[in-house]
């Protein structure tokens, strides 16, 4: 899968080290012009439906089981991946110096529906729901977001709304 880019979430952090790895995937679903999304009430931004991928799961496991549980929607079919983001920063594991995630970005079609969700307790507190937008309007509030602090992961997935608005539709 293409390399999207590699972000240094503390600045300086570097490669060197005991690294911790994870494993993540993310969806890319759209309807018409929009995208699926999840909004976060508490900070206000958006990022793309997905998650860790578990011990003896595939990425395609992964992708359906985090749909279900972020957005209760049906995985439908998997078209093709978009690319990789590389995230370094350091290590909250003692026994490790530098922590390592790689998320996987796939385009995909969901079933018509949004159902029940199955959010973790940090995913409730977070205010997390499911909606469907424009790439513009995610991109627009998410870097309003950037410009006065944000959560870690809005630098990745804004870099990604980016590109997607770049690439030809898929």
């Amino acid at each position: 899968m293409r390399l999207l880019a590699e972000i240094e979430r503390t600045s300086g952090v570097g490669r060197k080290g005991a690294i911790v790895r994870r494993d993540a995937v993310r969806a890319i679903a759209r309807q018409g012009e929009q995208i699926l999304m999840v909004y976060s009430t508490k900070h206000g931004d958006y990022h793309f439906p997905g998650g860790g991928v578990s011990f003896g799961e595939t990425h395609l496991e992964a992708l359906a089981r985090e749909l279900k549980e972020e957005c209760g929607a049906k995985l439908v079919v998997v078209h093709g991946s978009f690319g990789k983001v590389v995230e370094y920063d350091y290590a909250k594991e003692a026994y490790f110096d530098l922590f390592c995630m790689t998320s996987y970005y796939y385009f995909c079609s969901i079933g018509p529906e949004l159902g029940q969700l199955e959010l973790e307790d940090y995913e409730v507190a977070l205010g997390l729901e499911p909606c469907w937008v424009t790439v513009e309007e995610a991109l627009r509030a998410n870097k309003a977001l950037l410009a006065n602090g944000a959560p870690p992961w809005t630098r990745r997935e804004t870099l990604v709304l980016e590109l997607l608005t770049k690439a030809a539709p898929a």
